[in-house]
């Protein structure tokens, strides 16, 4: 059974609640059974992560690794921007990963235009909504 991680970052816990203008007013609660439900339908094992904090996430990316999981969606929210230790641990991770985004991050503030996780993920999702998480985990499960 093919195996993938949905990992979020900071403030990711707050969806639903924190910026609905901007994040929409779907919980993280939520948008995890619709996932469920959609990787139940094609025999897919969903692994589900979210932290506040960047050691956590990078702790996560490499138990995953090592116990079997090829694939995996990650929005690092503000670690997006900041963090090459996370760059670091997807790249040295040997999982395909996919980054998305709720908003589109090139049509906000300056300092949010730059990814430095993007190079190492096979594609980027950015601006859709929650649909995003939807298209890249149709995307991983049609890999083979």
């Amino acid at each position: 059974m093919k195996k993938i991680a949905i990992l979020n970052g900071p403030n990711l816990n707050r969806l639903g609640k924190r910026e609905p203008e901007i994040y929409g007013s779907t919980t993280l609660a939520e948008l995890q059974q619709e996932l469920e439900s959609a990787a139940k339908a094609a025999s897919v094992e969903l692994h589900f992560f979210q932290s506040n904090h960047e050691g956590a996430l990078i702790d996560e990316i490499y138990r995953l690794s090592d116990n079997g999981f090829s694939a995996g969606i990650i929005n690092p929210g503000g670690l997006t921007h900041t963090s090459v230790a996370l760059r670091d641990a997807l790249a040295g991770s040997g999982m395909d990963w996919i980054e998305v985004h709720i908003s589109n991050i090139h049509q906000r503030e300056s300092f949010r235009h730059t990814s430095l996780t993007s190079a190492v993920c096979r594609g980027q999702v950015s601006g859709l909504g929650i649909q995003g998480y939807h298209a890249a985990l149709q995307s991983l499960m049609a890999q083979g």
